[in-house]
């Protein structure tokens, strides 16, 4: 996909209110609608003339000319969007439609940012598959709820990839309260504020400049140091970001804020794994079934989640086998409480580092792991990413975590 506007074409089927259509259609975008047709059979012929980058289907009911069209676009031009605006029930359309070939289907009345939000979603997956064989791993940390632990995870996978010869660059995307500059003991010179500020176009050499290294190797794009600017970092930016650093990178790891907002969505979308932290109690429990609830409700994959759970050994009176039941699904990793992790905070030094032989750093080595196993047995890399020699071996005293 380009990164410049984009054209879109909306057709629209019989008995399709053309006022509603006008009313959910977002103008303050990069997408730039090229046209409105009313008939689906006029609409094909438009789409011929026209060449549109980005193809919106409006129907009342459940249509089969919208499905042949949809199938007909697809077959011509693979690489265009399609996204279906539907005014009806969608139970029985929904399915008949993504088997079509479509992209998104949003329901009507819609507010223009909700459409718009769509059809950033829609780029985004779009943009992260045209990436092809360049495009490396990037691993977005997810929290439903502030306090489990999500940074101290995030910091210590990735210390703990480039301690293993990777490169690893941490992204800090709790944009108004991020602590990845604290966990790390890095100074925020140059923070993801100031990359917007820089303006221009978005490649991987400029971003390199706004990178903090760490001793361990490991890189961070740190967020801004006051909350007041977070409002400068817009998704369409973030996706030019992300795709600069995976160019260049073996992983790229997001630690998200609390909550789904518009920012993480669009990194859910565009990332190859997914890290959900919890904790061993009844309040983060919940919220961490909720979080796996709502990822499936967004179509991720299950094989793309990882589950960690900090603190797993406190004694709350929920056994593992219990919150196994509470979650729908065995925690990947269990990360035992201790003291030691506070002492690394304040010393900038994650525990991987600082406390190797804990039973805490073990479990997040055993994370970074779980990744590190995925590249050397992918036969396309022959062990190595990005054209290095290869992953560094290191020695463990234990592969697996106590709890």
């Amino acid at each position: 996909m380009t990164r410049g506007t984009l054209k879109a074409l909306v057709a629209l089927d019989e008995g399709v209110d053309a006022s509603i259509v006008e009313a959910s259609l977002p103008t303050a975008s990069r997408i730039q609608v090229a046209g409105i047709v009313s008939g689906l059979d006029r609409g094909w012929t438009v789409l011929q003339e026209s060449a549109p980058d980005l193809l919106l289907i409006v129907c009342a009911d459940y249509s089969e000319r919208a499905l042949y069209m949809i199938e007909d676009s697809v077959k011509q031009r693979p690489e265009r969007p399609v996204v279906v605006l539907f005014a009806g029930s969608p139970d029985g359309f929904m399915q008949r439609v993504f088997e079509a070939g479509a992209d998104e289907l949003v329901s009507l009345p819609a507010t223009p940012d909700e459409v718009r939000f769509a059809l950033d979603k829609v780029l985004a997956r779009r943009r992260s598959g045209d990436l092809g064989a360049a495009a490396q791993s990037m691993i977005c940390v997810l929290g439903p709820k502030g306090g489990t632990g999500k940074s101290i995870t995030s910091t210590n996978l990735a210390v703990a990839l480039a301690v293993e010869g990777s490169k690893a660059v941490l992204v800090d995307l709790d944009l108004q309260f991020g602590d990845v500059g604290i966990a790390l003991g890095l100074a925020p010179e140059r923070t993801i504020y100031d990359l917007v500020r820089a303006g221009g176009s978005i490649d991987a050499g400029k971003v390199d400049g706004f990178l903090t290294t760490h001793p361990s190797g490991a890189r961070a794009l740190l967020a801004p140091s006051r909350p007041d600017q977070a409002a400068s970092v817009t998704v369409e930016f973030l996706r030019d970001v992300y795709g600069a650093l995976r160019a260049s990178h073996d992983f790229v790891i997001v630690d998200t804020a609390p909550g789904f907002t518009p920012e993480v969505i669009a990194s859910i979308d565009t990332a190859t794994h997914l890290i959900v932290v919890g904790m061993l109690d009844a309040l983060s429990l919940k919220d961490t079934k909720l979080g796996l609830e709502t990822l499936e409700l967004m179509g991720v994959e299950p094989e793309r989640i990882r589950l960690v759970l900090n603190r797993a050994d406190s004694k709350v009176g929920i056994s593992h086998d219990e919150a196994e039941t509470i979650l729908g699904r065995a925690p990947d990793i269990l990360v035992p409480s201790d003291e030691a992790i506070p002492r690394a905070l304040t010393e900038g030094m994650p525990i991987v580092l600082s406390n190797e032989r804990s039973s805490a750093a073990q479990a997040f080595r055993s994370l970074a792991d779980l990744y590190l196993d995925e590249v050397r047995h992918d036969p396309s890399t022959n062990g190595s990413q990005n054209g290095h020699a290869g992953l560094r071996p290191r020695k463990r005293l234990l592969r697996k975590a106590k709890v």
